[in-house]
């Protein structure tokens, strides 16, 4: 009698599909896991709420310098994805636990998230540039600020609605084959890559979403928690890929709403005159 057997992919870490919830881990093993997100993401989200409260919302990078810019950009997105990567890092780090020990374990778990930060710093980047430059335009050209929102919802929805969302999108609500592929990976810094690979991932995952917060402000902490929900949804709900168009519609109904309806605009209100004067 003929056995099948089960395919093995040499020095990769055992994956289990996201969506199996309690399936990644055994039970001790996924409380622990999560305990130790929410020690992550808890602080994170206490500092940037903290530091919201005393910047407020502004137009821009409110006079920030780069280096403080990243640093509070990083700490956002580590209280904003954390919940929606955690059973990603969790499996990976699962299987760097029974590769590894010791002070090698936690040097590879330390490489795969700076690996995925450095992702965020690098896009962290590009949004300061682009606030930069539109908190510039708005302050010369006040009435600018309408269009601006309008056109970052715009792009917001667009994006949501085209292919590459949905490309990163499949990676990050079932990463079970790309982290399979990993195993391709060799040397003292794979799993700096492998943070790095899925980092990129979830930036075209979530690209379009961060558009928004030109509009709604960069410290806009109720916007932040909304965006955060919708990212955990999105990669984690069955109905994840539908809430995606879903939002990429109404970013699009927001577009045309913008340039008459200045609580569209909070991140770019301080800036534009009163609608009854400069409409």
């Amino acid at each position: 009698m003929r056995h099948s057997r089960p395919s093995v992919v040499p020095s990769a870490p055992p994956v289990a599909p996201t969506g199996a919830g309690g399936g990644l881990l055994p039970a001790r093993d996924l409380a622990a896991a999560w305990f130790l997100v929410v020690l992550i993401a808890v602080p994170a989200w206490v500092l940037t709420i903290g530091q919201a409260r005393d910047m407020g919302v502004e137009p821009g990078t409110m006079g920030m310098a780069l280096p403080l810019f990243l640093l509070l950009w990083v700490t956002m997105m580590a209280a904003m994805m954390l919940p929606s990567m955690a059973p990603v890092a969790i499996t990976w780090v699962r299987g760097i636990g029974r590769q590894s020990s010791g002070w090698v374990r936690t040097a590879r778990t330390v490489a795969f998230i700076a690996g995925y930060l450095l992702v965020w710093t690098a896009f962290g980047l590009l949004a300061y540039v682009a606030l930069a430059l539109t908190g510039s335009l708005v302050d010369d050209h006040p009435t600018a600020g309408r269009w601006i929102g309008a056109i970052a919802y715009l792009l917001a929805g667009l994006y949501q609605l085209g292919p590459l969302k949905y490309v990163c999108l499949r990676h990050c609500r079932d990463p079970l084959s790309h982290l399979v592929r990993y195993s391709g990976f060799r040397g003292p810094v794979r799993d700096l890559r492998v943070g790095l690979h899925h980092g990129a991932y979830c930036v075209g995952c979530c690209a379009g979403l961060m558009v928004v917060l030109v509009p709604l402000g960069v410290m806009n902490v109720a916007a932040m928690a909304g965006l955060a929900v919708v990212i955990f949804l999105e990669k984690l709900s069955p109905r994840g890929v539908l809430l995606g168009r879903f939002v990429g519609v109404a970013f699009l109904v927001l577009a045309v709403l913008a340039p008459f309806q200045d609580w569209l605009l909070p991140g770019l209100r301080d800036s534009m005159p009163a609608m009854d004067d400069g409409m």
